[in-house]
């Protein structure tokens, strides 16, 4: 369903009992909600969640903003590294609001916020500027964006840039079974025809390359949010896979470090995915951080 937040058409997904206790997934770049497994979802509602997954803006079936055009990848990435300030079309802050415009329209006064790779950067911004709203805080497989962290390597850097070579479903599922193997988790690997299913799921569902360039510049345009992270006061869980291609796992420990009594969890085996046989350690991960922030939400109401 479509929802009014912060001005704009924000697609949303609401599973599970109305009264339970709401917690919002939020995906990380150029994904839409159908990239949180099925399974997953499953899971977390039958511990009594009330499960609300949301495409970010340009993806999914989310308002675009190709009317701001498509941009320079190529001269963002140079302006980053020579330190020259990077404009986007729109910033993460301004993602993380529709994420709590969200919240607004569902008449949700505090969730759980659980964000994956970008959607962890705008989930940092959620709870650092709104802490009133958020309850308990997982980061799974996300990064401060501290310059000093190491980056990938070349090769995983050039995949994430490079595009399919035409755009019938075909060939862009097999574009991003590429990508997902590349940096996926190398124990874990994906059952071939789940994943074309799922994957051709998406791609028809809604396939906008333009957004994700958009979504991409936003991020590089971010930086360094280590000085924020000290704002953030929901109970906190980070989760990281040890062989993580993209993000590499020194950056679960330098959240560790920045965000007050962050509680850290590294998988072994485990890459920039969420592989299905993880999913209820997942689960479980998500459900026993969001019942320290309902502990501490009832230590906090007692006078």
């Amino acid at each position: 369903m479509k929802i009014g937040s912060n001005g704009l058409a924000i697609e949303v997904d609401d599973q599970g009992p109305p009264g339970g206790e709401p917690l919002l997934l939020i995906m990380g770049l150029g994904m839409p909600l159908v990239a949180w497994p099925q399974e997953l979802v499953d899971n977390l509602v039958a511990r009594g969640y009330r499960v609300i997954r949301m495409d970010n803006r340009d993806i999914g079936l989310s308002q675009g903003f190709d009317h701001l055009g498509v941009p320079s990848l190529f001269r963002a990435g140079l302006r980053y590294a020579l330190r020259v300030r990077v404009n986007s079309p729109y910033t993460l802050q301004a993602m993380a609001e529709d994420a709590l415009g969200v919240l607004d329209a569902l008449g949700i006064a505090r969730a759980h916020v659980c964000g994956a790779s970008m959607g962890g950067m705008i989930a940092q911004h959620l709870a650092a500027k709104h802490p009133q709203r958020v309850k308990s805080l997982t980061l799974i497989m996300t990064t401060s964006g501290a310059r000093s962290l190491p980056r990938p390597k070349p090769a995983v850097q050039r995949a994430l840039l490079s595009r399919p070579k035409g755009r019938d479903v075909a060939t862009v599922v097999a574009h991003l079974e590429r990508l997902l193997h590349l940096i996926g988790s190398p124990a874990y690997r994906p059952d071939p025809q789940r994943q074309r299913e799922r994957l051709e799921a998406m791609v028809r569902r809604s396939w906008h390359p333009q957004g994700t360039a958009r979504q991409l510049l936003a991020v590089v345009a971010d930086d360094d949010r280590s000085a924020m992270l000290r704002h953030i006061t929901a109970p906190t869980r980070i989760v990281h896979g040890a062989d993580d291609p993209l993000v590499p796992v020194a950056a679960a420990h330098d959240l560790a470090r920045k965000i007050p009594h962050a509680v850290l969890d590294v998988i072994a085996g485990m890459g920039h995915d969420l592989p299905l046989d993880l999913l209820p350690r997942l689960a479980s991960a998500i459900a026993e951080n969001a019942a320290r922030g309902c502990d501490v939400a009832a230590a906090q109401s007692v006078p």
